[in-house]
């Protein structure tokens, strides 16, 4: 069983990906009840952090229901990682993560994120920075290089781990390909392979079934793998591979009903966190999610995102849960 620092994760875990304006807390239960082993806070800025930015200290909410959790911090000036893992070691998560794997212009454009990759030494020197900061277990998101030119993952691992850093999640992409084209595996299948590395290596990228997961497990021999798009308004995916890896049955699908109770407690949970008006203005991009491909359906949604106030929400649940009561997916 993968082990990070004292966290022990049951045999072939599945992790949750940190996602910009997605995995926040009510999202992250979701999650939890329907599987996740190990999640993630949003990635959080150490700029913002030090800065004491309200939005960027909201992210470091956690709660005990969710553990084990990490917080992911980014950013390119060693001082501000020390300092900004010293304020994360504040609210004890379970471990610390290094986000060296985002793609976004705007993260990239100050040597954070993806960038780093063009600096291995940077990002050496980055992570010492986070380690000296933090008790805690510190681990590492990152992606296979900056472009298919300069793949340098193995390096990248062995370096990291040489330093201290407890666990390796990959996307099996280049910066410069963003989220398009195919993951390679491959690499990270090389990557867990090399005889140097000891620590968990969890793959990342295009697992959105339960067969994929179980023939990447099976192809590539990781330690476990980190889903991140295909949760988005599927929590259910980590349960129904859990249920596939064990039985080669695939679970129900979920029902009309289970997707009404998923988009209601996510409301409820995200009114809870961050305010009624908040709450309601940001779970309306998630709609679409939880009710995709339903006949017939638009009036409804268009109902959801246009109410401001969670009784007339809830009301509208009710009327979908009675006019779709025998609605059967395909």
């Amino acid at each position: 069983m993968p082990k990070i620092g004292n966290i022990v994760l049951p045999e072939f875990p599945l992790l949750l990906a940190p996602m910009e304006d997605v995995s926040d807390p009510p999202f992250r239960r979701l999650c939890k009840l329907h599987g996740a082993d190990l999640m993630y806070s949003e990635f959080i800025s150490s700029e913002g952090l030090i800065r004491d930015a309200i939005k960027s200290m909201k992210k470091l909410d956690i709660f005990d229901y969710e553990r084990p959790v990490g917080i992911q911090i980014f950013g390119g000036d060693e001082d501000a990682m020390e300092m900004s893992a010293r304020i994360v070691d504040t609210v004890q998560p379970d471990l610390v993560d290094i986000n060296f794997g985002c793609p976004v212009k705007k993260v990239v454009c100050k040597g954070a994120g993806a960038g780093v990759l063009k600096d291995v030494d940077l990002m050496i020197r980055l992570t010492k920075a986070v380690i000296k900061g933090t008790s805690l277990p510190v681990t590492v998101k990152t992606r296979l290089g900056w472009d298919d030119a300069s793949i340098n993952i193995d390096e990248v691992a062995e370096r990291l781990q040489d330093i201290g850093v407890q666990a390796l999640s990959i996307h099996a992409r280049t910066r410069a390909q963003m989220y398009k084209g195919h993951s390679d595996w491959s690499h990270i299948a090389r990557v867990k392979n090399n005889q140097r590395i000891t620590m968990p290596i969890f793959g990342n990228g295009d697992i959105d079934s339960a067969e994929k997961a179980l023939e990447y497990k099976n192809k590539y021999g990781i330690d476990g793998i980190m889903i991140g798009r295909a949760a988005i308004g599927n929590p259910w995916i980590f349960n129904e591979i859990k249920h596939f890896m064990k039985t080669g049955e695939h679970l129900a699908q979920p029902t009309m009903n289970d997707r009404i109770d998923a988009a209601k407690n996510h409301l409820i949970w995200s009114m809870d966190w961050k305010g009624e008006h908040l709450g309601i203005i940001e779970m309306r991009r998630h709609y679409t999610n939880y009710f995709k491909g339903i006949h017939s359906f638009k009036e409804y949604k268009q109902r959801l995102v246009t109410t401001d106030d969670s009784n007339g929400l809830m009301k509208i649940f009710e009327e979908i849960a009675e006019v779709y009561a025998d609605y059967q997916f395909s």
